[in-house]
């Protein structure tokens, strides 16, 4: 099943898609339905059908109370390093970093330049939405707490972020704009067939700026199944519905900068561009970049004397 938050008619509604025909569910977001899908889906679509999707602006299919940002895919880290090479505790666990969930867009929302940035960036992932609570979950447990996929755009600041992450910490503010999540929430089920041997979806997976292919990967070449993921998110911890955990960046062009590491000259995204990601099995994403507000100035660092009482 495909599923869809949406503005129709002045309120916001969530609903089940058929065909091109969605069918409303009796919920106000659909993180209150994530732990039963297939029973709220099916109850909707024994009824009459609502609005036609060409009717609806689309939004991000949840609001989540946290947003976790993989780092899965090896050709993408080797092309970030501009030939530095893969570190190799990289190879140990799959590292991710927290991102803003106040900061999420819908398909049919355009995408500001963050204040400063004059190198503006999209990737290009899959997100897993987590449907039940679970704690200290296995692999095999955590295919259970997994409600569904959503293609995952997360927009970045390029110059901002090698800024701040020379400090030592980040990406903060290099990511702090904007998250593009949908166009829908696509159910485990529908996705099976591409599921390979190792537990991963060999799904294709295609990037355009301006109608021009700029990239192109499966999301089988990630090192760690979103099973494996979902895991070591709840590692001492817990993972709650509507959690979003990002694959990564695919390789092969899956963003501008692993371009710019293999010496590409290619521009930074400017307002007017549009940037299109393409999963198999999930959808396309279309987005169109606009100018963004100017950052207001603030001081650098006071030199403090470091004085003692």
């Amino acid at each position: 099943m495909r599923f869809a938050t949406y503005s129709y008619e002045g309120t916001t509604q969530v609903g089940v898609l058929d065909y091109d025909m969605l069918h409303p569910l009796d919920a106000g977001s659909l993180t209150e339905v994530l732990g039963d899908l297939a029973a709220a889906g099916n109850e909707a679509l024994s009824k009459p059908p609502g609005p036609h999707l060409s009717a609806v602006r689309l939004l991000a299919p949840v609001q989540p109370p946290s947003v976790r940002d993989f780092v899965t895919f090896e050709e993408h880290v080797d092309g970030m390093r501009a030939g530095a090479g893969v570190p190799e505790q990289w190879y140990s666990a799959p590292t991710f970093y927290f991102t803003n969930p106040h900061a999420v867009f819908g398909p049919d929302d355009d995408v500001p330049v963050p204040p400063g940035c004059e190198r503006f960036d999209f990737e290009l992932e899959v997100a897993a939405v987590i449907g039940r609570e679970g704690h200290d979950l296995t692999a095999d447990e955590a295919r259970g707490h997994i409600a569904g996929y959503t293609i995952f755009n997360d927009w970045s600041a390029r110059d901002l972020q090698n800024a701040e992450m020379a400090v030592g910490l980040g990406p903060c503010k290099g990511k702090d704009t904007a998250t593009t999540l949908g166009p829908w929430l696509v159910t485990p089920d529908e996705l099976e067939p591409w599921r390979d041997e190792d537990g991963l979806l060999r799904l294709a997976l295609t990037a355009e700026v301006n109608d021009e292919v700029v990239g192109s990967d499966l999301l089988s070449n990630m090192s760690w199944t979103f099973e494996e993921m979902v895991a070591y998110a709840s590692r001492g911890t817990s993972v709650r519905p509507g959690d979003v955990l990002g694959s990564g960046t695919c390789g092969n062009g899956g963003c501008l900068a692993e371009l710019w590491g293999r010496g590409s000259d290619r521009r930074p995204l400017e307002p007017g561009d549009t940037v299109t990601l393409t999963v198999e099995g999930i959808g396309s994403l279309k987005s169109t970049v606009v100018a963004g507000v100017r950052a207001r100035p603030l001081p650098p660092a006071r030199r403090r004397p470091r004085t003692r009482p």
